[in-house]
């Protein structure tokens, strides 16, 4: 109702602060967008402009009652397992993550998963990350999930390429493919484990793929042979790099900042050239 009464007066011509709006133009702007402007134009009043030390508006809803929460119950599991937690932290996405030593994976884990205050009965992941600078390249991620408290929490851990972790398959029947998954990409070896095959890769497949040191072609390529009519597995044989390859462009775009060093045009004008100079001296000699 109130919007069809704006209509009907504000028809003819609308005044702004900044001008004159005609009805054409008022056809294509919403009543609410108009009262919105005037509203905001008279109940803002002139303030100092913002001072450079508020942070920007962040669109993470953060909620400051759990995080507190999830900061006292990491600060807790330290004091209960002093010997494995080596510290406690939270992200800028309120996500609480504990590190803790390789040999402490099973306790801690048994311990988030029995304990009345905690209850984290479901293992959402497992994963890695490979960092080859380190001493300690392997950096193992484990993802717990509470139902009872609707959190979650994130247990770090390191290991190398030669010392193996401790398997979890005893606490939760879901990690029994997540290390294989774990085992076939990166090659971290869990003790303990009842069947640790590869569960991604083919038979026969060397080396591990999530390895920074592991070359993305791969060492062996898979096709369909017609003539023994199955699929081989064979070295793999990169023959683009002995083609020839003509990367100039017809239209240049940057003549002035050419490198004079890869600059065969001037090579090829002073090529040409003394064909052309051939015929003018034969002319004149003849002369």
């Amino acid at each position: 109702m109130a919007s069809s009464l704006i209509r009907h007066f504000a028809r003819p011509v609308l005044t702004t602060s900044k001008g004159f709006l005609s009805a054409a133009t008022h056809r294509t702007i919403p009543s609410s967008s108009i009262l919105l402007f005037h509203r905001t134009q008279a109940t803002t009043p002139p303030g100092p402009a913002p001072t450079p030390n508020v942070p920007a508006p962040s669109l993470i809803r953060v909620n400051v009652e759990q995080r507190k929460a999830l900061v006292d119950f990491g600060q807790y599991v330290a004091e209960c397992l002093p010997r494995f937690v080596q510290h406690v932290q939270m992200t800028s996405t309120n996500e609480l993550e504990i590190l803790i030593h390789p040999d402490g994976i099973f306790s801690v884990i048994a311990f988030l998963k029995d304990h009345t205050n905690a209850q984290f009965s479901s293992l959402a992941d497992i994963t890695a990350i490979d960092v080859p600078t380190r001493t300690y390249r392997f950096e193992l991620a484990y993802n717990l999930l509470s139902l009872r408290f609707n959190s979650r929490v994130r247990v770090k851990t390191y290991t190398d390429e030669i010392t193996p972790v401790a398997s979890i398959c005893d606490i939760f029947d879901a990690a029994n493919w997540m290390e294989r998954e774990v085992w076939d990409m990166y090659g971290i070896y869990f003790t303990n484990h009842p069947d640790l095959r590869r569960i991604l890769t083919d038979y026969g497949f060397e080396g591990h793929p999530m390895r920074k040191d592991f070359p993305l072609p791969g060492y062996t390529e898979v096709r369909y042979d017609e003539e023994q009519r199955r699929v081989v597995i064979e070295p793999i044989e990169l023959t683009q790099d002995y083609r020839k390859f003509d990367l100039s462009t017809p239209w240049e775009t940057f003549p002035k900042f050419r490198n004079p060093n890869h600059d065969d045009s001037k090579k090829r004008q002073e090529a040409k050239t003394p064909e052309l100079s051939q015929p003018v001296a034969a002319n004149e000699n003849k002369k």
